[in-house]
């Protein structure tokens, strides 16, 4: 099948097509498990400019333009793709017609995977783009990645290949701007209005900047980026350009990646020795990502090289993978169809079994996401109970119940995932723990993980077994 991965971001707009082949991995009696066997990039376009009238408002048509001319160049038919994703990012989400961009571009994409991307699930997204969530399987560590964008700067910490953290800084290249090559100021953000008055910079507008003073700027910007990863305690300044809660300071960070469209300045030899240099694409981009690799020297952290810079949230593009759930599973059949459910993955590898602590890390992820969007359908992925004991099935359903409250007073629906034959039994004890105050949905025998979305379909044979669309991000792995 061919699928697309659609990035309209705060200073960029691109995308890629790729090939997915798909076979059944089951052996022949058993029921069908589908996955991805290869994916193969078949085109990627070329890195336009994201139209905003005066700062304001998305150009939606001139998105829906930009996207129509890449497929003709990639001689690819909208009418033959089958799936992807578009995913709307940094400032851009903010954007009061962001919404119109979804019916712009509808046309092109098979499916969605996400419309807006919050703050914390672009952290995700970028990390597993980045490489920094495979790296940290690999090397057994603590790795941050930071997605340095026109607008934001989204923070993902991976340990053991899974997000245990997540913040964003709003800082970026495009919140000052300048004439193309020269000093004159065209557009200064708010975040950067901030920094400007921290620096005791009284810029407008139409003012004449030097290069030193783009240099203190992209100081400032560097420093709150090290600041938010290595100290965790927010100053002033970081204090106010955070968006999310800072950081956890319970582990130590190992390794830093820095991804986005900053980050080719990060890992070249770039020096800001002229202002035309430091100003060519019409921002403070360039310096930034200077600013960034000289701010993390001074703190003796190196940075390890990411696999995608700029690419690495529109490599991920949304592909289905069919699945067909265990047969013994505990389900509303009223409640269903669900489309666009995101998946959250709280626990670590050894499920814990004091249901307290479960409570707690069920309660951490779900506020994380449902914070930005209320309307989203939330569902928690898990491998299995503690034990097969009636005991311990019991203690996850009230850990699970406990921690979900918050968002079931206002959902009202439960939608738990497990990898091990045990839905039925869970299903069961949730229904006891909830007093059937909720609909619920529990089905096994489906492997998925943060930051995937799921369909479920009607229940088939009988209400015995649910299909199951998993819609993950596929990353490019060419060159590992």
């Amino acid at each position: 099948m061919i699928s697309v991965g659609i990035d309209i971001g705060t200073t960029t707009t691109q995308l890629v097509l790729s090939r997915l082949t798909v076979r059944n991995a089951a052996p022949g009696a058993v029921i069908p498990r589908m996955e991805i066997a290869e994916k193969e990039i078949l085109y990627r376009s070329k890195i336009h400019f994201t139209p905003i009238d005066d700062h304001l408002l998305i150009d939606a048509e001139a998105i829906a333009g930009i996207i129509g001319e890449e497929y003709r160049l990639a001689a690819i038919d909208a009418a033959g793709v089958e799936t992807g994703a578009v995913i709307i990012t940094g400032e851009t989400a903010k954007k009061e017609n962001a919404s119109n961009i979804l019916n712009a571009v509808a046309q092109y994409a098979g499916d969605f995977v996400v419309a807006t991307a919050g703050v914390n699930l672009e952290s995700i997204l970028a990390g597993k783009g980045s490489g920094a969530s495979k790296y940290s399987l690999e090397q057994h560590r603590f790795v941050a990645n930071v997605d340095v964008g026109g607008g934001t700067s989204n923070i993902g910490v991976f340990k053991e290949g899974r997000v245990i953290d997540t913040a964003c800084v709003n800082v970026g290249g495009h919140l000052l701007e300048l004439e193309k090559g020269g000093d004159r100021v065209a557009f200064i953000a708010e975040p950067a209005k901030e920094i400007l008055r921290e620096l005791s910079l009284p810029l407008q507008v139409g003012d004449r900047m030097t290069q030193k003073e783009v240099i203190s700027v992209a100081r400032v910007m560097a420093d709150t980026i090290v600041e938010a990863i290595v100290d965790r305690h927010p100053g002033p300044v970081l204090e106010r350009l955070l968006m999310t809660n800072p950081l956890k300071c319970d582990y130590a960070i190992d390794y830093v990646m820095i991804s986005g469209g900053v980050a080719d300045y990060v890992y070249n030899d770039f020096e800001p020795v002229s202002l035309a240099e430091s100003t060519a694409y019409g921002d403070i981009g360039p310096v930034l990502g200077w600013a960034i690799r000289n701010a993390f020297r001074e703190r003796n952290i190196a940075l390890v090289a990411p696999l995608e810079t700029i690419r690495a949230t529109v490599i991920g593009a949304g592909i289905h993978a069919l699945n067909i759930s265990g047969s013994t599973i505990h389900v509303n059949e009223a409640t269903l169809p669900l489309r666009n459910v995101a998946v959250l993955s709280p626990f670590p590898p050894e499920m814990p079994a004091d249901p307290k602590e479960i409570a707690a890390m069920v309660r951490e992820h779900v506020g994380r996401i449902a914070r930005e969007d209320k309307e989203q359908y939330l569902a928690i992925s898990l491998t299995s109970p503690a034990e097969m004991t009636y005991r311990a099935i019991r203690d996850l359903a009230a850990g699970l119940y406990e921690g979900m409250k918050d968002y079931l007073s206002y959902r009202g629906v439960m939608i738990v995932i497990v990898e091990e034959d045990c839905g039925k039994a869970l299903g069961q004890a949730l229904e006891i723990v909830t007093d059937k105050n909720i609909e619920l949905v529990c089905i096994d025998q489906i492997r998925v993980d943060e930051g995937d979305y799921i369909d479920l379909g009607n229940p088939i044979m009988g209400g015995r077994v649910v299909p199951v669309v998993v819609k993950t991000l596929v990353f490019d792995r060419s060159n590992q």
